[in-house]
């Protein structure tokens, strides 16, 4: 596909949601066959429109996925680092984050896998590792998981 073309339809994808420009790069090499010249000039056009902003999407990225999927700060962190953004960037995107917002995401969580969990004599220990996958720090899955198990005895 010619370069002005894909630029044209990257934009458009662009003005509909937010990328960051490891994906932009990635679908313009992807159209453009792996001319990665081509592509390069491609992603810095819609850096420099402002299309394409890796601290706009790494904002939005970790309120989204903090408010609607329960992530805690490592796991949103570790996916915005496999997405090449910068750790500054990522330091800025997680202080965005409410945090009594996400201590009550991460104990609504806990309280319905408590629900699934509740006759199995290791709630504790699977409770634990459930909001450790999420991406929550130890502190804050311990203290969670208390406060679900001492209201629902």
């Amino acid at each position: 596909m010619e370069e002005k073309k894909v630029l044209e339809r990257l934009q458009r994808q662009c003005a509909k949601a937010e990328y960051c420009s490891f994906d932009v790069r990635r679908k313009a090499l992807k159209a453009l066959d792996g001319d990665a010249e081509a592509a390069g000039r491609v992603v810095e056009a819609l850096i420099k429109d402002r299309f394409v902003d890796d601290s706009r999407y790494a904002g939005a990225f970790a309120r989204d996925k903090a408010s609607f999927s329960g992530w805690g700060p490592a796991k949103i962190s570790f996916a915005l680092r496999s997405k090449g953004i910068p750790r500054e960037v990522i330091g800025e995107a997680l202080s965005g984050i409410d945090k009594e917002k996400s201590s009550s995401k991460l104990e609504k969580i806990i309280a319905d896998k408590y629900k699934t969990l509740k006759e199995d004599p290791a709630v504790k220990l699977k409770l634990l590792r459930f909001g450790l996958s999420r991406g929550f720090s130890y502190e804050d899955v311990a203290a969670a998981v208390e406060t679900v198990l001492s209201g629902k005895d």
